[in-house]
């Protein structure tokens, strides 16, 4: 197997929610996209895709308690008022900030949105780990 992640599904329990909240933060759903069914995002090189929870638990096999699954999507930025930005917006698209930007132990600066499904997403500067000009980022 290749050290690469190809997809991220996020499972969802109202796409249409799900899907306003993302396009209010500036995403573009793909063509590719099934109306009402699943949406996918390209994300240059990744694809996040957006699908009705109990179909994508019942695909993978697992039983949904509906808790937290143990996995943090990050999204990482050149500048902390990048970080402060994304934050407000995920707010004001109805996101919950369940930890304010700061500077990190590391000497980083981040703060964490959860989306309208709870899943978590941190916004973060690491001055280790520099962004090339696409934004990619790159193990120092």
């Amino acid at each position: 197997m290749d050290q690469r992640l190809t997809l991220v599904t996020l499972g969802v329990h109202d796409l249409s929610r799900a899907l306003a909240f993302y396009e209010a933060l500036g995403w573009k759903a793909h063509a590719a996209s099934v109306d009402g069914e699943v949406a996918f995002f390209d994300t240059g090189g990744m694809v996040v895709a957006l699908w009705g929870r109990a179909k994508l638990a019942d695909d993978s096999g697992v039983d949904d308690r509906g808790g937290w699954g143990g996995v943090t999507l990050a999204h990482n930025v050149a500048e902390p008022a990048q970080v402060d930005a994304i934050l407000a917006a995920a707010r004001a698209a109805g996101a919950v900030v369940a930890r304010p930007a700061a500077p990190t132990p590391w000497g980083g600066y981040s703060g964490v949105f959860l989306d309208p499904d709870g899943h978590p997403w941190e916004v973060a500067v690491n001055p280790g780990w520099p962004l090339d000009a696409d934004g990619r980022p790159h193990l120092g």
